[in-house]
């Protein structure tokens, strides 16, 4: 033999495509040598009635008989005939019917014809309800074998070689054993065997198989039928194939571009999408594949790449997806997610520059080509046989996305038409998802870089805390969230410490959670303490959601959110808390054990309950661990909070390690990689003043303890070195301390700290807040406030239990910092340093407007020009 074969018998399929032809065998003449029980079905005759009689009995007429000849020798002219026809049935009626003569050959070059018949009627009616498109027989060349009862060929025609290479010689006269040696010649044997044993007509297999001269895979629909004679026993099987490899495999692309409908474009993820085209090409039609994208198309960030010239620079490509139906994927030099480099002269860049497709059949590896310009490539090529490639361009909406390679290593076939246009079909459904994935991340990356952007840059958590934080926005398919956090330096070395979550997700959310941050900010500027500071968010937020527009996708107003809020004086160690609808701390003490406060949960802001918050206040040791978070961290699908609670603990309850390492630990804990909520943590381990850095004393309320207030105040900061400041916060202390003492009726309280700033404290019994107003020119006071804002950098009050504080805050100036030998000597009195202030701060082209006596109150003196601000001090 020529060749040898490798052949697959499939399992029994539909038979209603072949098995409802009649079947018949003619000789030169028109006579009637075989029948079918099929062709007894179509025209009502059984094998006994036309064998051996002219098919001329199943003519509309007998008129026709002469012409059968005529026909006969037509069709041998033609080698063959194929249209539609009229026939008669036994009880007289005429069928249309589709027939197709087929000249096969015997021994010595003998010649028989095989006639197929269809009823055209059952044709239209399976059309119509649409199991069967149109016959095999009617459609295709066919191959066709006629076996004796002995199985040996006995007529074959000239097509039968096409479909499996055995020549006629080879074949006539042998069985199909030894024709097709083999495992699956002797089940294809076995099935010649059965029909001719049964007498059916309704045996139909798929047969696959592929010549060694060829190396293309060949698949058969073959349908077997049993010819009877005059007495109705076996004469022979008569197998007649159609070759349906390119139906087949249009099937099978129709299949798996169905299946990419439903695999593909499930997620915005560019990352995921693109594995999921290279899963589905490999290994229905690739023995590898990778897709190559743009690199905005996964950051969101950049301009798109458009389709055309791409000029001087390529555009930069990250692997994104990677399939091999190898272990491994050795034929990859980059993993996912790493940069690609594109050589000037491969195919990659052509395809970049033109969005074309790139169809090479047979790789060309000759010296010479690009393949020795990139080493690293070239070397995979050989090592893994690579010998067919496509590349197609990933495009949506004249933006370049990136590029799809599919190649073969394994499969000797290579790359056709038509696989290219399968491979198009696929990039261009992919196309869709990447290209909202590209527009999903391009918004995920404008609402990260908003939060990111809006939260805390840099924490201050000046002399009162130590800081450490994360953050981790939520995936892709969820959107970055609103989850905020922040330490805010308040007066008196206190700080407050907030954390936040807006309801939703994406740029809205995110919006308005910087106006929420914003809020908060300027209502801890009002040193509130934390539920009344709830309350008025609260109310804010309500507020906002008043005037939000009406207009879906516009709503930038916050519709809920959580918060809590803490405020920790490192003077006292006390830390005061309340929460709105937020998870409570964990608190971690020095000795590592984890409590989570009882503190009242309160309702979410914005929700107009009315219910009023409330505050808890703690001492905390010094080195204590604070642990603010939102509900990401600690709440998942599979896992309640309480677990997750229980988790956070059990990493924070190590307080020697570092804070990062702390945030590192807990961050750990969350399942997945994938957070389906943004996550947040921050983490404070609490600071003390030193007493030294505090002094505190307590005053009657009268005029004599300005001047008191005054010389305690210069005492003190001699003792801290701190001489250059005397001036100026004597004059602060007397008139912080002289405004007490008008509006006061109980002690008065003067604290000094110094930390990060020198505070000045004064406390006193009254509830009315001071405000600045104008001084009129003929104003004998109203200055004071004035002048303690021009000493100061800033300056403010807040309400306290039983009273209010008025403070001031000034900058440890550089002689402080350069050491106690750059400060200059204490050469004058208080009062006349205190008149040099006066004269800088108002002018000096007169007196100041009020002189200090020794009791610390003023009189009247000649007035300055009117400043452009004055203050006072009047209830608020």
């Amino acid at each position: 033999m020529a060749s040898t074969h490798e052949a697959t018998l499939g399992k029994q399929m539909n038979t209603r495509e072949i098995s409802d032809s009649a079947v018949a065998m003619l000789d030169e003449q028109g006579t009637v040598l075989g029948w079918t029980r099929a062709a007894e079905r179509l025209v009502g005759h059984p094998a006994g009635d036309v064998v051996g009689r002219s098919a001329a009995l199943v003519l509309p007429s007998p008129e026709e008989a002469p012409t059968i000849s005529a026909f006969v020798e037509r069709c041998r002219a033609q080698k063959g005939w194929s249209g539609t026809t009229a026939v008669r049935h036994r009880d007289g009626r005429t069928l249309t019917v589709s027939l197709r003569m087929s000249m096969v050959w015997g021994q010595d070059g003998a010649v028989r014809w095989l006639v197929s018949v269809t009823d055209t009627h059952k044709l239209s009616q399976e059309a119509t309800n649409g199991s069967v498109r149109e016959s095999l027989l009617t459609r295709a060349p066919i191959g066709i074998v006629v076996s004796d009862p002995q199985l040996r060929c006995a007529w074959v025609n000239d097509t039968m070689e096409s479909h499996d290479g055995v020549s006629r010689d080879q074949r006539l006269g042998r069985r199909v054993t030894d024709a097709l040696p083999g495992v699956e010649a002797e089940a294809l044997e076995a099935v010649l065997r059965q029909v001719l044993r049964s007498g059916t007509t309704r045996v139909h297999e798929f047969w696959r198989w592929v010549p060694t001269t060829s190396r293309q895979e060949r698949v058969l629909a073959a349908s077997f039928f049993c010819l009877l004679d005059a007495e109705g026993q076996a004469l022979g099987v008569c197998a007649i194939s159609v070759d349906v490899t390119e139906s087949r495999r249009a099937h099978e692309r129709l299949a798996i571009l169905t299946e990419a409908g439903t695999r593909l474009g499930g997620t915005l993820d560019a990352m995921q999408t693109s594995q999921e085209l290279v899963d589905l090409a490999v290994p229905l039609f690739a023995d590898f594949a990778f897709v190559d994208l743009e690199h905005s198309v996964l950051s969101g960030e950049g301009p798109p790449v458009r389709v055309g010239p791409i000029g001087e620079r390529l555009p930069v490509l990250r692997r994104a997806g990677l399939a091999s139906i190898r272990q491994g994927v050795p034929e990859s030099p980059w993993g996912r997610g790493e940069p690609v480099p594109v050589p000037p002269s491969a195919p990659f860049t052509e395809v970049l520059r033109t969005g074309r497709s790139h169809l090479e059949p047979v790789l060309d590896t000759a010296p010479g080509t690009w393949i020795d310009q990139d080493p690293v490539r070239a070397r995979k090529i050989h090592e893994n046989g690579i010998h067919s490639l496509m590349v197609v361009p990933i495009r949506a909406r004249q933006v370049l996305l990136g590029v799809a390679v599919f190649i073969r290593t394994a499969n000797p076939m290579p790359f056709q038409e038509n696989d290219l246009l399968l491979a198009e079909e696929l990039v261009t459904r992919a196309a869709l998802s990447l290209d909202s994935a590209r527009l999903y991340a391009r918004e995920h990356a404008t609402a990260l870089a908003l939060q990111r952007n809006l939260l805390p840059q840099r924490l201050r958590g000046s002399t009162a805390v130590e800081t450490a934080s994360r953050y981790l926005p939520a995936d892709l398919d969820i959107g970055v969230g609103g989850d905020w956090f922040d330490v805010i330096p308040l007066s008196g070395a206190r700080v407050a410490l907030v954390v936040g979550d807006v309801v939703g997700h994406g740029i809205n959310a995110t919006a308005a959670m910087g106006r929420l941050r914003t809020a908060v900010h300027m209502l801890a500027e009002m040193e509130l303490p934390p539920d009344e500071l709830l309350t008025r968010l609260d109310d804010t937020i309500q507020r906002l959601g008043e005037g939000a527009p009406d207009t879906p996708g516009q709503m930038t107003a916050v519709m809920g959110a959580t918060c809590l809020y803490v405020v920790y004086d490192p003077a006292t160690r006390k830390c005061a808390m309340a929460r709105a609808g937020h998870p409570p701390p964990a608190i971690v003490d020095p000795r590592g054990r984890v409590v989570f406060p009882d503190l009242p949960a309160g309702t979410p802001l914005g929700i107009g309950s009315g219910v009023p918050f409330e505050a808890v206040e703690l001492e905390l040791p010094e080195g204590s661990l604070l642990a603010l978070y939102t509900d990401g961290l600690i709440e998942t699908r599979d896992h309640d909070i309480d677990a997750g609670m229980h988790r956070l603990g059990t990493a924070l309850a190590q307080p020697r390690r570092s804070l990062e390492d702390l945030c590192t630990r807990a961050m750990e804990n969350v399942p997945g990689r994938a957070p389906s909520d943004d996550v947040t943590l921050l983490l404070v381990r609490t600071l003390s003043l030193s007493p030294s850095q505090v002094a505190s004393w307590t005053l009657p309320s009268d005029r004599s303890s300005v001047r008191s207030a005054r010389h305690m105040a210069a005492r003190q900061l001699a003792e801290w070195g701190l001489d250059d400041l005397e001036d100026a916060t004597e004059l602060i202390v007397s008139e912080l301390v002289t405004n007490a003492v008008r509006h006061s009726t109980g002690p008065i309280g003067l604290r000094l700290i110094q930390h990060q700033a020198l505070t000045c404290e004064v406390f006193d019994t009254s509830d009315c807040l001071p405000r600045p107003r104008r001084a009129h020119p003929t104003d004998e006071d109203g200055r004071g406030l004035f002048l303690v804002a021009q000493l100061s950098r800033r300056w403010d009050s807040r309400p306290v239990s039983g009273g209010k504080v008025v403070w001031s805050e000034q900058d440890l100036g550089p002689a402080h910092t350069r050491g106690p030998a750059a400060r200059r000597p204490h050469h004058r009195s208080g009062i006349a340093r205190g008149r040099q202030w006066i004269e800088a701060i108002f002018g000096t082209r007169r007196r100041p407007t009020t002189a200090l006596d020794s009791t610390g109150a003023g009189h009247p003196a000649e007035r300055p020009p009117e400043p452009a601000c004055a203050c006072t001090t009047r209830p608020g």
